[in-house]
């Protein structure tokens, strides 16, 4: 029998196990941070949740924009999935919440529910019922969320943003890393309650047919001041601040497309020419036409806009011709430009003055209408009283009883351009108003404006068990563009 030895073998064992442990022991970095400060994750959702309300996706189909340089899915209305990248921010938000009690720094637990609340409800608007109680849980072992009901999930929403604005209150620790308010705990209290307002205001078609009692909270919220404090003027209202540095630059800045690619939409452009809307002037440059022509800055027949539901092929010619004014140079030029906007005072006045029609609360519409389109005057720059006087008088302004909620969204949609992300498309899909113009032959669709997304491709791949069980039990025809979510049904 031969013999082997294994003292050679074990030695050799030994170096490589020994080698290894040493190889992993160099992927750790001592200078590495394992853990998130709460400080910093606080700025960058700040940045993520205010800086994402500017987009052109959201401008097409708001009927502000025109796109001439491809036919936009977003113009034309053939969008058909979206996607769950929103849900980045979340596990953000959740991280916070973590590191917060992992720090004792309870204040950064209480803000992060404010933002868990503010993108959950950016993502349900999307789709209808998504994930939320096992959402951005992987590292729990949760890797196929169920989907909550859009229902529970604003219940809970509001039930978080009440909870988060008494925590607030009560809490004597200071906010760092505050790049919003400073760390101004009461004007964070009045975005919060504003914003559940807003939250409130999208529920209106569940009015008597939820057990979320819509208008008791609203008017539990705006007659309890000391209670829930709202926004008092533009001063306290969700914007953030851009400054000229690197990465903190308006978004839009340098945006060669939007320089060669866009132009204000006819429709969007003509309401404001037949209202005598100053703001025009801080949204659009004037055609080439009208410049050669000698007309003046703030002459309303020196713009003009192109049909956004025209066919593609029928945008160039009336481009070319002169026609057509393109967005404002500083929206692309200026690396300051105006502030982002989560949610303004202008915004919130127009809730306050929908929730009066609507009998939510007491007092008469036409104050806070007014307040509102002054609030938004005065954002654009517009603070002469004679002027906004004469705006507010115009006959198309001046609320006539006929049809005050049409009036309200109008205004609304003006004071929210480029601004506030899609949040104005999804007012229009709740009242119907404004009316988004699809008669130029070229919207596909059928016609049609969607009323929501279609699932990800991700979530059909990945999660398909639980995400076929959300569409069945609220899309009868199923995943569909065109479908009926729960919150506007």
């Amino acid at each position: 029998m031969k013999i082997y030895s294994i003292k050679p073998l074990v030695i050799l064992l030994t170096i490589l196990l020994v080698g290894c442990s040493d190889i992993d022991a160099l992927q750790d970095d001592p200078n590495r941070t394992v853990n998130a400060n709460p400080e910093l994750l606080f700025t960058h959702l700040q940045i993520k949740a205010f800086s994402s309300n500017v987009s052109l996706s959201a401008a097409l189909a708001n009927r502000q924009l025109t796109n001439v340089d491809g036919a936009s899915q977003y113009q034309y209305y053939t969008w058909q999935r979206g996607n769950f990248n929103a849900y980045d921010n979340l596990k953000q938000a959740n991280e916070m919440t973590k590191e917060a009690n992992r720090t004792n720094q309870d204040v950064y637990r209480i803000l992060a529910n404010f933002f868990k609340s503010y993108f959950i409800v950016e993502i349900s608007q999307q789709f209808g019922d998504v994930p939320y109680t096992e959402a951005a849980k992987l590292t729990e072992g949760i890797n196929q969320p169920v989907y909550d009901t859009q229902e529970s999930i604003y219940l809970q929403v509001l039930e978080d943003l009440k909870m988060a604005s008494t925590e607030l209150a009560a809490t004597n620790e200071t906010i760092s890393g505050d790049i919003i308010y400073g760390g101004d705990k009461l004007k964070w209290r009045k975005l919060i309650n504003s914003y559940a307002l807003r939250v409130l205001m999208s529920l209106s078609t569940k009015e008597g047919q939820s057990t979320i009692d819509v208008a008791e909270r609203f008017g539990a919220i705006v007659n309890n001041p000391s209670q829930f404090p709202i926004f008092e003027s533009n001063e306290d209202a969700g914007f953030i601040n851009y400054v000229d540095t690197d990465k903190n630059r308006y978004p839009l800045n340098r945006n060669n497309s939007l320089q060669t690619a866009y132009y204000m939409e006819k429709t969007f452009v003509d309401k404001l020419i037949n209202l005598r809307d100053p703001r025009l002037f801080a949204f659009a440059e004037r055609t080439p036409n009208g410049v050669a022509n000698g007309l003046a800055e703030d002459d309303f027949n020196a713009y003009g806009g192109l049909l956004g539901s025209a066919p593609f092929s029928d945008l160039a010619v009336p481009a070319t011709e002169g026609n057509a004014s393109r967005i404002k140079p500083r929206y692309y030029e200026d690396p300051i430009n105006e502030q982002g906007v989560l949610m303004g005072y202008a915004e919130l006045q127009f809730i306050l003055a929908e929730a009066a029609e609507r009998g939510w609360i007491s007092g008469d519409v036409a104050p806070f209408y007014e307040a509102g389109i002054t609030a938004s005057m005065n954002y654009y720059g517009i603070e002469d009283e004679a002027s906004i006087n004469t705006y507010l008088n115009h006959t198309g302004v001046k609320l006539t009883g006929a049809n005050t909620i049409a009036q309200i969204m109008t205004q609304k949609h003006i004071a929210l351009f480029l601004n506030t992300g899609w949040h104005i498309f999804y007012e229009q899909r709740r009242t119907g108003f404004p009316v988004y113009d699809t008669s130029g032959g070229g919207t596909g669709n059928g016609g049609r404006i969607p009323k929501r997304f279609m699932y990800p491709e991700s979530e059909i791949n990945n999660n398909n068990t639980n995400l076929e069980a959300a569409i069945s039990r609220q899309y009868s025809a199923g995943d569909d563009v065109n479908a009926t979510m729960w919150l506007i049904n």
